[in-house]
């Protein structure tokens, strides 16, 4: 009888650090493991629904993070885990392309969009965008709201657009400098800033704000969406995923919610 117990708790050990190395163990590259999507802010409300579409073709829905390109790239290039990158401007894919995190053959320009100035929806302001249009004279005691210039796509196209039209000396001390886009959404939204700028897609998922003019494309450079793998992705789906976002049915998602499709 005792060496039967003995037995038994032997093959009960052997089981359960079976079970242990199981769970111990890296999925392998075949494994069914959901993309990781690094994506800028602007994006959240349309990429959000494009996993929706891609997971109900029977995908895995991809884990989807937003933040500003900027901060998205620094974490790319300490090695976070994610399979695909997509930033609002290209100068973010170039640094990241610079230092091989991403595969280059896999490189692509997917959507457009538009710089416009808002302000809370309750405001009467009208303001036409021309050279030397009075920004600050409209500012009154208040600030206008930015993504910060120094570093985030949204403030940097906003600052160019400012200073082609001249008025970026009147107002560079008076900028509400968010994170990222949505930051400076959310401060004119509130009532905190009269005026901001940010992406025309940006504007319309926001009920409390309204577009009072729109920059016009010239004054800025142009609004560009690029998406590439990262050079250590390792889910099985991330190619496909890029290749679908990529797609007419994929960019059809985006295009409902205000975005551009370059031409090619």
């Amino acid at each position: 009888m005792r060496r039967t117990l003995i037995l038994i708790a032997a093959v009960i050990a052997l089981f359960g650090a079976g079970l242990w190395l199981l769970r111990q163990t890296p999925a392998s590259d075949t494994d069914t493991k959901a993309p990781v999507v690094l994506a800028a802010a602007s994006l959240q409300e349309a990429m959000e629904a494009a996993a929706d579409a891609w997971a109900a073709k029977g995908h895995p829905r991809p884990v989807l993070s937003f933040a500003a390109s900027s901060a998205l790239a620094r974490q790319v290039e300490t090695d976070a885990p994610a399979d695909l990158f997509i930033s609002a401007d290209e100068e973010w894919m170039d640094q990241l392309a610079a230092r091989n995190k991403i595969d280059r053959a896999t490189r692509a320009t997917l959507l457009g969009n538009r710089l416009v100035l808002i302000a809370p929806a309750s405001s009467k302001l009208a303001l036409q965008i021309t050279p030397g249009f009075p920004l600050a004279r409209a500012l009154g005691g208040g600030r206008l709201a930015l993504a910060d210039p120094s570093g985030v796509p949204a403030g940097r196209y906003a600052k160019q657009a400012l200073e082609t039209m001249g008025v970026w000396q009147e107002v560079s001390n008076r900028i509400a400098a968010g994170d990222n886009v949505r930051a400076a959404l959310s401060l004119v939204a509130r009532g905190e800033a009269p005026l901001g700028i940010v992406y025309a897609t940006d504007a319309r998922v926001e009920s409390k704000v309204r577009v009072v003019a729109t920059f016009p494309e010239s004054s800025h450079a142009a609004i560009l969406y690029p998406i590439a793998q990262l050079s250590a992705s390792r889910s099985k789906d991330a190619a496909g995923l890029r290749a679908f976002l990529l797609s007419p049915e994929g960019r059809a998602v985006f295009t409902r919610f205000g975005f551009t499709v370059p031409r090619t």
